[in-house]
């Protein structure tokens, strides 16, 4: 075994005491930053493993470290407690939008753990009618989507009695390792490591367990949808049901969470090329707005209207419409009142761009560039927010857009009532370092073509008659006659 691997291998532990530390205390600035200063030099050191000693690594490494966030109750999140609720409320009959948990007509359903009788502790919110709860907002309803809603019901009917918060943990420890897996199987091991490895997912995925993980698990598997029956991932446009399978599943994962939304138009990669490449556009956006509609059909039936949930009183808490530490980047260079509309033309354009330059057959690459962008450009204070750009990040192999998952822990470390000054520094620190990958890597005209020359050598998909333009329907006769010949260039890596 080379030295190189040992090393490797240490730092991995003390990354995994590390986490530990972080997952068994209250958030704290310096476990953070250990955390992810170690993350980053295992990922350098592994640079020099052999392959099959990498993929031990990463595979085991991984598996082992996500595990750690299973040692000790959420640490830092009490969102795991409304899924709990959410989940006994539903499996009582009761529709979680129709009522929030301080509602006496559910006084029924509550019990000790959710609603301790001692509220001198940490951790517990008031309730109008006295008493106390470990729920976050107990005055509102719900804001989780109803696929969200059939995973905490799910859960609560796997749990056993007494289970508590456990459940939910081994629930998104066992997606962390599905995800993984997938990365692994699509990407590659080397990339995979930036899943594996990454303090976010043992923290944010397991010990606090976010639902976050149920979307990204379901646009992993959606981009593995992508491969075609052999040849390399990136080298492959799967058929017409490869097409609807990824909508569906991205679909899945936008009823999950709305954050998502950003993957379904990465999977739309160069729709607008040539024109407006219809055939694939319903293909993915058809199954994607069916199961996002059918998924609210039972609730919108108990519910009605109220299916929206609290989500628009969170959007006007979290100060979207301007101030507070929203738009951190943007009010160093516009004045706060312009920050929000600036990062909707901006996100707008980053939209546009990879649906006209995109490539289809790395729809993940496009995933990242939207979602990354959202939270550089609205700089949200969630730290598991960046879960599903982490995972991507390591799809596409773009380690430089995992800056803005560091940025989102410190500005949850911060706090809503912090200065924002440290949110703002790596925030901005990270969209320099996007900046700067995408300078280095955009390839020069005599470096694509150079690549191109040698992808349509090498692969039947881009040789002339086989190969489809950005956007077109790889079924489109004018591509299987000798017409489709090109490939995309201005989001390729």
């Amino acid at each position: 075994m080379s030295r190189n691997t040992y090393v490797t291998g240490a730092v991995l532990v003390l990354l995994a005491a590390t986490v530990a530390g972080t997952v068994t205390g209250p958030p704290r600035l310096g476990w953070y930053l250990a955390g992810w200063a170690l993350f980053c030099a295992a990922l350098w050191l592994s640079r020099r493993v052999p392959e099959r000693r990498l993929t031990a690594l990463v595979v085991g490494g991984g598996i082992l470290l996500a595990a750690i966030g299973l040692v000790a109750p959420p640490s830092s999140s009490t969102d795991s407690f409304r899924y709990a609720w959410d989940g006994k409320v539903q499996a009582a009959g009761v529709s979680p939008y129709d009522h929030p948990p301080s509602d006496p007509a559910l006084a029924g359903l509550r019990d000790g753990w959710l609603f301790p009788a001692d509220c001198a502790g940490p951790g517990l919110y008031p309730l109008p009618d006295g008493g106390c709860t470990r729920i976050n907002r107990p005055t509102v309803p719900t804001i989780y989507p109803p696929l969200a809603q059939g995973y905490f019901l799910l859960v609560h009917w796997l749990s056993p009695e007494g289970s508590q918060h456990k459940a939910l943990q081994l629930g998104g420890w066992a997606m962390a390792v599905l995800t993984l897996l997938t990365l692994c199987r699509l990407a590659g091991a080397r990339r995979a490591a930036l899943w594996a490895w990454c303090p976010a997912v043992p923290v944010e995925a397991v010990n606090n367990a976010h639902v976050d993980m149920v979307g990204v698990l379901l646009v992993a598997l959606a981009c593995w949808t992508v491969r075609g029956r052999g040849g390399p991932p990136a080298a492959r446009v799967s058929g017409p049901l490869g097409l609807w399978a990824r909508g569906a599943l991205l679909g899945g994962a936008v009823a999950v969470k709305l954050l998502p939304a950003t993957a379904l138009v990465g999977s739309l990669s160069g729709v607008l090329a040539n024109g407006v490449a219809w055939r694939r556009l319903l293909q993915v956006g058809l199954p994607a707005a069916a199961v996002v509609a059918l998924s609210y059909v039972p609730y919108v039936l108990a519910s009605g209207p109220a299916v929206a949930g609290y989500l628009p009183g969170y959007l006007q808490e979290e100060r979207y419409e301007g101030g507070g530490n929203r738009y951190l980047v943007l009010r160093l260079l516009l004045p706060d009142a312009w920050a929000p509309y600036a990062a909707i033309g901006l996100l707008a354009l980053v939209i546009l761009a990879v649906l006209r330059h995109g490539r289809q057959e790395r729809p993940w690459l496009g995933a990242l560039v939207v979602s990354g962008s959202l939270l550089l450009l609205f700089t949200p204070g969630y730290s598991w927010y960046a879960l599903l750009v982490v995972a991507l990040a390591a799809m596409a192999g773009r380690w430089e857009w995992l800056g803005a998952a560091l940025a989102g822990a410190i500005a949850y470390v911060d706090g809503p009532m912090g200065s924002g000054i440290l949110a703002t520094v790596f925030y901005a620190a990270a969209v320099v370092a996007v900046l700067i990958g995408w300078a280095v890597r955009r390839p020069s005209g005599r470096t694509e073509h150079a690549e191109q020359s040698r992808s349509s050598a090498t692969d039947p998909d881009h040789r002339q008659g086989t190969g489809p333009r950005p956007g077109q329907d790889p079924a489109d006769p004018a591509v299987q006659s000798g017409g489709g010949r090109g490939t995309g260039t201005g989001l390729a890596p």
